[in-house]
């Protein structure tokens, strides 16, 4: 099973999507996290998976990383500004339950394929 924590507004994430739908045969769970946002559990988990630093999981060029004060923050900080602020989660991020991968280029999730 492959879980995608997907915007439909954003180009990349539309792509990854559609390359997914191609390339597995895998149940696949589409979560909009502008909508249903993570939790600091799932988010944790994410982070986990995809081995990275918070920061490597977040949009950091946004106008709101940079009016939250956000380049100095501590991990927890920066946990705490995913849940309150959705917008600052790198999408896609794709998960297969045992790795996650942002799909940044789209085809990065194939290896979940």
């Amino acid at each position: 099973m492959l879980t995608i924590y997907h915007n439909p507004r954003c180009s990349k994430s539309r792509q990854t999507l559609e390359l997914i739908q191609q390339n597995s045969t895998k149940k696949l769970t589409i979560i909009e996290y502008l909508k249903q946002p993570l939790t600091r559990i799932e988010i944790t988990q994410l982070l986990s998976l995809l081995a990275c630093k918070p920061t490597e999981m977040m949009r950091i060029k946004e106008a709101e990383f940079k009016e939250q004060n956000l380049a100095s923050a501590s991990d927890e900080q920066l946990i705490d500004a995913m849940i309150t602020t959705p917008k600052l989660i790198e999408r896609p991020i794709v998960s297969d339950g045992n790795k996650a991968i942002i799909g940044r280029p789209p085809e990065n999730v194939l290896a979940l394929c």
